[in-house]
């Protein structure tokens, strides 16, 4: 039932957060000012409902090394993102025409912390961290990572491609950089980090959502697998390799620091072959 309580709780926070970000569209400044509290307020009530059902401190949300974190995070998603419309623009398949939008930005940065805290709240807070206990890391990576990604099925311009894109690149790589830091700020911060660059930098489509031009007056046109076609730079395969790539990094980081967690039932064996050895 906790699992249950966990999503309803933060789920109820997202809904509410859209509902109230959607109904002021047009309005940058208004968006930023639901946005941002939005994504405070889904973290307090996580912290909650976990201290609630699982009578612990919610320590993957603890304050303390919070903005650290966080920043770890977004420069890596900045980063990524660079590295993805550098490789597209080499090509030809990019070009920044001018300045865009400057409060398309702001209003965007209010939209992708409420949707970036939110999210990695309920698949790596909730989702991938529950599945984990019982199912393992690598297996838990796997389910979660599916799950995220047949959600964006439901954007506007959805493909079975960009679902498939989405749950290899960043499904695998948000769950893995929790597994490997033990806390979500790190998860959330590349999350957003990578939707801000891309949608209020950039001025690219995220997720086949519509996303409204942001800080650059860019084009973006070329093949589909290149660019990503209408789901934007998610669907295209250098972000599938680059966030392969981030993955791997991360898993490793995850085994070395001894965060990866075997199954349930080949932890008990294990744990009876030792005794039994003895």
């Amino acid at each position: 039932m906790r699992l249950v309580w966990q999503l309803v709780a933060v789920a109820a926070v997202a809904f509410l957060g859209g509902q109230g970000i959607a109904a002021v569209e047009g309005n940058p400044w208004l968006k930023l000012a639901i946005g941002v509290p939005t994504a405070v307020l889904a973290v307090f009530v996580y912290g909650w409902v976990v201290r609630r059902t699982e009578r612990r401190p919610s320590t993957e949300v603890a304050r303390e090394g919070a903005g650290a974190a966080i920043g770890r995070g977004v420069l890596i998603g900045f980063v990524m993102s660079g590295f993805v419309i550098a490789n597209i623009a080499f090509l030809g398949y990019y070009k920044v025409n001018g300045l865009g939008s400057p409060t398309g930005a702001v209003g965007l940065f209010g939209f992708m912390a409420a949707a970036a805290v939110t999210e990695e709240l309920m698949y790596r807070g909730v989702l991938f961290r529950i599945a984990e206990e019982r199912l393992g890391t690598w297996i838990a990576l796997a389910l979660t990572g599916v799950l995220f990604g047949l959600s964006h099925l439901l954007n506007p311009h959805a493909s079975l491609w960009g679902a498939i894109a989405i749950a290899i690149e960043a499904g695998g790589m948000l769950g893995a950089a929790y597994a490997a830091t033990r806390n979500l700020w790190v998860p959330i911060g590349l999350h957003f980090g990578w939707n801000f660059a891309i949608s209020a930098i950039f001025s690219t489509e995220v997720s086949g959502n519509g996303t409204p031009k942001g800080l650059l007056d860019s084009a973006t046109s070329g093949p589909a697998p290149i660019t990503g076609g209408d789901f934007g730079p998610e669907g295209s395969l250098y972000t599938v390799l680059f966030g392969v790539l981030v993955t791997i990094v991360f898993m490793w980081l995850a085994r070395r620091r001894g965060h990866l967690m075997p199954r349930r039932r080949r932890a008990v064996e294990v744990a009876a072959t030792t005794t039994l050895a003895r």
